[in-house]
């Protein structure tokens, strides 16, 4: 599993509206190779790209993302909480952006974002249909996802994602079939990555927005960070 060094968080970092095809436009403008962003289930099942289970933060609608259906979220206003230049921009559905990442020769990190109560649904839903099309990896936090994607799509590259050190990571990889690990930033030593590159396991580290920061990760053997200011390395660093 390749990759790229600098992957542009939820779409385009901070350049843009997160999540939304208009990030992944800029992020590929600037260089970018690779970017990340989050799927989570609609009332009738379709994975949009959006990072909270309820709409308010990102969008101009209100209530949570699993009692919406699909036809009504991409008629949100996705991009005005970001900048009124972004107006009117939509929120997409997850085809809809890996169709645009293979346009613009994109490698893509999908996050698996459940609402609570639907984590297996999820991973199957969004591992089945990535698995159409290129360049994909999957990821999430919840494990039950993870597993479910695994069955559904198992040529799919899959990491495990971590925010705290209380885990034994080695045996969370291995319990959820995971090839990777992404992990908070905070939480990398060089004992650590060293440990899990040894038993084979790449890690990425999530979310680097300063460059000399981006260097020691490298250092310590991290494959790849992922940024909300890609704008900050040239072409040839990603």
């Amino acid at each position: 599993m390749q990759y790229p060094r600098i992957i542009a968080h939820r779409c385009g970092g901070g350049l843009a509206p997160e999540n939304t095809l208009a990030g992944l436009r800029i992020a590929a403008r600037l260089g970018c190779r690779g970017v990340e962003f989050d799927a989570m289930l609609s009332a009738d099942d379709v994975p949009l790209l959006i990072h909270d289970e309820l709409l308010e933060r990102t969008t101009s609608g209100r209530g949570p993302v699993a009692a919406t259906r699909a036809a009504d979220m991409t008629r949100l206003d996705a991009g005005s909480y970001h900048h009124r230049a972004f107006a009117g921009e939509p929120a997409p559905t997850l085809q809809q952006a890996l169709a645009v990442c293979g346009e613009l020769g994109l490698w893509a990190n999908v996050e698996i974002k459940p609402s609570a109560g639907r984590e297996g649904e999820t991973g199957r839903i969004v591992a089945r249909l990535a698995a159409d099309f290129g360049e994909v990896l999957l990821s999430s936090f919840s494990r039950d996802a993870l597993r479910e994607a695994a069955i559904a799509a198992e040529r799919l590259p899959r990491a495990l994602l971590v925010d705290s050190a209380a885990d034994d990571w080695l045996r969370s990889v291995g319990d959820t079939g995971a090839d990777a690990l992404h992990m908070a930033v905070e939480l990398a030593t060089p004992e650590r990555v060293h440990a899990l590159n040894v038993a084979g396991i790449p890690v990425a580290c999530y979310t680097v927005n300063r460059r000399e920061t981006a260097a020691q990760m490298f250092a310590m053997g991290v494959c790849a960070v992922f940024t909300d200011r890609p704008d900050l390395w040239a072409v040839d660093e990603m």
